[in-house]
């Protein structure tokens, strides 16, 4: 059951007003569903999670590195990087191995405090890791690490498929073990699980199955698909991209990633919000503390080399390593490691423009320089800012699966019964655009090309400028232009749009008028 203390952790209203609806439903549906209904209470109370996806040596687990900002998930490919990795916020850092049996087992750290990246234990009995750290990200924001796509074992897939729900549920009436009031049975555990958000990484050739592959790892529960309310994807090692490949770069590595995520963005869309370019080697070492005083000291050495000499060993890593220098080449070697060549110029051309830079300061240029602000800011503005409508969607898409598994059509009646009744109510329509949009992304309901845009600008922001496309204008045009696009989508409902697309504009059209009323508020009028 959910308790008030429970309740104080909700994400927000809607997230309360769908753990209400559990609580009340309770009592009348099976024993199974209402098992299946504790199960979403307490994901509901539980921190926003992501699953962090993409292919094999993508750099998935350095991006869980530097976002978490410490040193913890195996990035060299082990028995631990074949498994999924949940890290949440813990009181005590631990790291747990989670067998298929339920039972669990301590896992030490590494001296350098990372998880180990091999097992002393039967593997094939292992389903997944749970970290717990005292981390303050992770207060609000679980981080799933999963394994690589592409070239993963039958055995990996099938746990990364158990544990983010991309599995396939059995048919209604389908034959199963009847479990008890406290257990759910694998359909009913399979409508529960899963990530409620999905970060993608991608590096710089984006293949043409990326789109299949974002929609096999169902970023919500119940097999709800990516989409721009809950998925966005990083363009990971910018760095290596090089600026003569990319028209309109001008030779600028930076500018050419920029580019090259545009081009991604519009490849990958509508299943994500945005692609944002990350060279998250650079973050992970100047975020986690990988970048120390030492490497600092070694850098400054560096840049008073002779210009033509520095510039011959960048021209690539052995020459880097091997070239022969007061520094020594073992330290060459782990700046290589930490920074590659772009992070290793980067520095000390910000040490050569003021010699006088701290090592504090230089590692903050470092992170600057990652774009990892860039990430944060977007798992911001898509994720957390949004984090109480996603979570509530994905519960009632939760409640509505398991109602489905029951067999009952009494019992599927009452539930959609009073997931309609939540809906009508006005502080629920966030919930209802989150639906149009989904129906629209995901070509359900087929919209004309400039209606759909509109439908995934104004279902995808938070902030009503950017909501209404006029970020920036005065008050009273913003007013003026949702007014306006109310009317115009209540007239294109009732006349001209099919049934399906009537549906969705009417909640558009009702999304306008509370964008209306609302800047009437704030105008005091």
């Amino acid at each position: 059951m959910s308790s008030a203390t429970e309740q104080q952790h909700l994400a927000g209203p809607l997230s309360a007003s769908v753990a209400n609806l559990c609580q009340r439903l309770q009592p009348q549906v099976s024993a199974r569903t209402a098992a299946g209904f504790r199960e979403v209470l307490r994901r509901l109370s539980a921190p926003l999670q992501v699953a962090v996806a993409g292919r094999i040596k993508s750099g998935k687990s350095t991006l869980v590195n530097a976002l978490i900002g410490r040193r913890i998930a195996p990035t060299d490919v082990g028995e631990c990087t074949r498994l999924v990795t949940r890290f949440q916020y813990g009181t005590v850092d631990r790291v747990e191995l989670v067998f298929f049996d339920g039972t669990k087992q301590v896992l030490p750290f590494e001296v350098g405090g990372m998880i180990p990246a091999d097992l002393d234990v039967d593997f094939d009995k292992v389903s997944h890791l749970e970290a717990y750290l005292t981390n303050a990200v992770l207060r609000d924001l679980t981080v799933i690490d999963t394994p690589g796509l592409g070239s993963l074992d039958l055995a990996s897939v099938k746990r990364t498929e158990q544990l983010l729900g991309a599995a396939k549920h059995r048919k209604d009436g389908e034959d199963g073990e009847e479990d008890g009031d406290d257990e759910l049975d694998e359909t009913s555990r399979n409508a529960v699980a899963g990530a409620e958000a999905v970060l993608y990484v991608v590096t710089q050739g984006v293949r043409a199955d990326d789109q299949q592959a974002l929609a096999a790892f169902t970023a919500a529960t119940a097999s709800r698909e990516a989409g721009p309310v809950n998925a966005i994807a990083v363009l990971n090692k910018a760095d290596t991209i090089t600026p003569e490949s990319v028209t309109g770069s001008d030779g600028d590595v930076w500018k050419a990633a920029t580019l090259l995520a545009e081009k991604q963005a519009a490849t990958l869309k509508p299943r994500v919000a945005d692609v944002i370019p990350v060279i998250g080697l650079i973050a992970e070492s100047a975020e986690s503390g990988g970048f120390t005083s030492a490497d600092a000291d070694a850098l400054r050495s560096l840049s008073q080399l002779d210009d033509a000499i520095w510039e011959t060993m960048l021209i690539s890593a052995d020459i880097f390593t091997t070239w022969e220098c007061d520094v020594p080449t073992g330290t060459r070697v782990r700046l290589l490691e930490k920074l590659d060549l772009f992070g290793i110029r980067h520095a000390v051309d910000a040490l050569r423009a003021d010699p006088d830079l701290t090592a504090g300061a230089l590692r903050r240029s470092l992170l600057d320089a990652s774009g990892l602000a860039g990430v944060r800011s977007r798992l911001d503005a898509v994720f957390r800012a949004r984090a109480d409508g996603i979570k509530a969607a994905a519960a009632l898409a939760s409640v509505t699966a398991l109602a489905h598994a029951s067999g009952d059509p009494g019992e599927r009646q009452r539930v959609h019964d009073a997931i309609e009744v939540l809906l009508a109510k006005p502080e629920a329509h966030q919930l209802r655009l989150l639906e149009a949009l989904t129906l629209v992304t995901s070509g359900a309901v087929d919209m004309p090309e400039d209606l759909a845009v509109e439908v995934l600008r104004v279902g995808s922001n938070a902030d009503i400028g950017e909501q209404l496309g006029m970020k920036g204008r005065p008050h009273n045009e913003l007013s003026a232009y949702a007014l306006e696009r109310a009317g115009w989508w209540r007239s294109f409902a009732s006349f001209g749009a099919t049934p399906a697309q009537s549906r969705v504009a009417h909640v558009v059209h009702r999304a306008y008028f509370l964008i209306w009323q609302q800047l009437k508020a704030q105008s005091g009028s």
